[in-house]
């Protein structure tokens, strides 16, 4: 028999059910707002998700990413593992075999 974790206790499905019974597959999703665990021969094989509740997710996730990168680059400043731009720049240059930019002037004095 199958050991569902507690939060899917009543979200488990059999895959052959579900395929048969897909319509009511969806409408549980729509109604529940949670997925459904689908299983092959008594074990977890699949969760099917609301389409929105699969875009939250991925938004939750992206914002997640997007505060970790700020943590990890401010954590990166206060322990001055930094460089200047025009070092990094400076570097990039070298690689390609690229002349370095001249200094002086300003760039709003171009046209």
């Amino acid at each position: 028999m199958v050991r569902p974790m507690s939060k899917f206790e009543n979200d488990v499905r059999s895959l052959t059910t579900s395929l048969r019974h897909s319509s009511e597959i969806v409408k549980h999703l729509k109604q529940s707002d949670r997925p459904v665990v689908l299983t092959v021969r008594g074990k977890a094989a699949a969760i099917v998700q609301d389409a929105e509740a699969y875009q939250r997710l991925l938004d939750i996730a992206a914002r997640a990413d997007a505060e970790e990168g700020i943590r990890q680059g401010l954590n990166d400043v206060t322990h001055g593992r930094t460089r200047q731009v025009r070092e990094v720049f400076d570097g990039i240059r070298r690689k390609q075999g690229t002349p370095p930019r001249r200094t002086g002037g300003s760039r709003s004095s171009r046209s």
